[in-house]
C-alpha cells in the first residue's frame, strides 16, 4: 500500500472555493465534490475567509499609519546621524589642532 502524496492548493483556489461556499448558492458537499476536496476542508476555508475578511481593509489603514511612523523615525535618525557627523568632524579638527592622533 502506497501513501498518497498530500495535495497543496494555491491561495487563489482556496479563495475561490471559500467565496463560493460563503455565497451559499450551492451546498458545501456539492462544492467539495466539484473541486475534488473534502467538505470539511471547504468549511474550514469558508470559516477562515469569514474571520479574516475585515483584515483586508484594516491592513491598508494600518500600513499607512506604519509608513508615517517609519518616515518620522527615519527623519529622526537622519538628524541624529547628521549631528554625530558634525561632532566627529569637530573632534577630528580639535585633535589635529592639539596634536592628538
Amino acid at each position: 500500500m502506497t501513501k498518497r502524496q498530500r495535495r497543496t492548493h494555491s491561495p487563489e483556489f482556496k479563495a475561490r472555493v471559500a467565496l463560493e461556499a460563503l455565497k451559499g448558492i450551492k451546498p458545501i458537499h456539492e462544492i467539495a465534490s466539484a473541486n475534488e476536496i473534502h467538505p470539511v476542508q471547504v468549511s474550514q476555508w469558508k470559516k477562515e475567509l469569514q474571520e479574516k475578511m475585515s483584515e483586508i481593509f484594516e491592513r491598508k489603514n494600518a500600513s499607512d499609519q506604519g509608513a508615517k511612523e517609519d518616515e518620522i523615525r527615519i527623519e529622526q535618525l537622519e538628524r541624529k546621524v547628521g549631528q554625530l557627523v558634525i561632532e566627529r568632524d569637530w573632534l577630528a579638527k580639535k585633535s589635529k589642532e592639539l596634536g592628538i592622533d
